[in-house]
């Protein structure tokens, strides 16, 4: 699909384009999309960053415009985000930005960002103190998914991808959440019909959430399920210890066991759900970010009070119900501690 020439048929003309990528995935792909872009575009120029977590900042994000203001590339210039949610993220926050807007494509090669996070116009860059608190809601032209990609992957970055998929099923649909439990194995081994499935499905999802809500002022937060505690543990862990699809697995296994203290979630419906995670390769106990339990806790509600869920300092998480029903609601920082200490031991 990379390939093809019918894959960029309708894109808008210009003179320039840049694939910004990083350097784990460029060697991979970079050359083969640029020569599938050269008869659209007068030039293709390709820049490579850093691969990782760590590197979705102000830096990268300046290398981007740099290597645009470099090239005198004006407000037709086309970006190609080849690569994860990291590169797809920082490459729609630089297109929002250059010349107030330029035109951008999601080329996703990870599960994660297939699932996930090129989807829905979300874009941003990390701050030390917040993930993805500083970006702009910002749609690309198009999003490519080459599930021939996943096959260079590593087993890790698949299990990462699995806990977006896994997501869906708890917030909106427990009939998938069933056939990812039996499928599971599948998914893992890059079946191509359930890969095909599983992606389809998951961006079907959210592309209902998002077209009710494309700002997040109400539905959308709950596509965040899992993300409050997951964004607390990658930052205080610091950016790339874990990888984000493991945090918010270990997330959604703690946001579960809030759902149950209170009352709308059953036992077996938490443990279904834990189990699942962890079959998927999935952390599910939570990393202690300070030795005494106390701080520890103090530490996490920290920095989940930056969260953008987050209103006046009060603590808002998605929970779930056994109906599959999700729930945005604030929560007293009581349980919160209870439910962090209980993660953690």
């Amino acid at each position: 699909m990379l390939d093809h020439s019918a894959t960029w048929d309708g894109l808008p003309a210009a003179t320039q384009a840049l694939i910004v990528t990083n350097t784990t995935v460029g060697p991979l792909y970079a050359a083969r999309l640029q020569q599938a872009l050269a008869g659209r575009f007068g030039q293709v120029h390709v820049l490579q960053l850093p691969d990782g977590e760590g590197y979705k900042s102000w830096d990268s994000l300046n290398q981007v415009f740099d290597a645009l203001l470099s090239h005198a590339c004006d407000r037709k210039t086309m970006l190609f985000a080849l690569g994860g949610g990291v590169v797809g993220d920082l490459t729609g926050f630089a297109a929002a930005c250059y010349m107030r807007g330029v035109p951008f494509v999601q080329v996703p090669t990870t599960l994660l960002a297939q699932v996930d996070s090129s989807v829905g116009g979300k874009t941003a860059i990390n701050h030390p103190l917040g993930k993805n608190m500083i970006g702009a809601f910002y749609q690309p032209l198009r999003v490519v998914c080459d599930l021939d990609t996943l096959r260079t992957l590593p087993a890790r970055e698949i299990s990462a991808g699995l806990a977006e998929v896994i997501k869906y099923g708890p917030i909106c649909d427990l009939a998938f959440l069933d056939w990812i439990d039996s499928n599971l194995e599948a998914l893992r081994r890059l079946d191509p019909a359930a890969l095909a499935y599983a992606v389809r499905r998951s961006c079907e999802i959210k592309a209902a959430v998002v077209g009710q809500d494309e700002r997040e002022t109400g539905l959308r937060a709950i596509l965040n399920f899992g993300h409050t505690f997951g964004h607390a543990i990658e930052a205080g862990l610091g950016y790339g210890q874990w990888l984000h699809g493991e945090a918010v697995g270990c997330g959604m296994v703690l946001a579960a066991r809030l759902s149950q203290r209170l009352g709308l979630l059953s036992a077996q419906r938490v443990q279904h759900l834990s189990d699942l995670i962890g079959r998927a390769g999935l952390p599910v106990r939570a990393p202690r970010l300070e030795p005494d339990p106390v701080a520890n806790a103090s530490r996490y509600l920290d920095l989940m009070r930056i969260d953008k869920k987050s209103e006046a300092g009060q603590l808002r998480f998605v929970l779930v119900d056994d109906a599959g029903a999700p729930h945005l609601q604030p929560v007293p920082d009581a349980l919160v501690r209870e439910v962090i200490e209980a993660g953690c031991a």
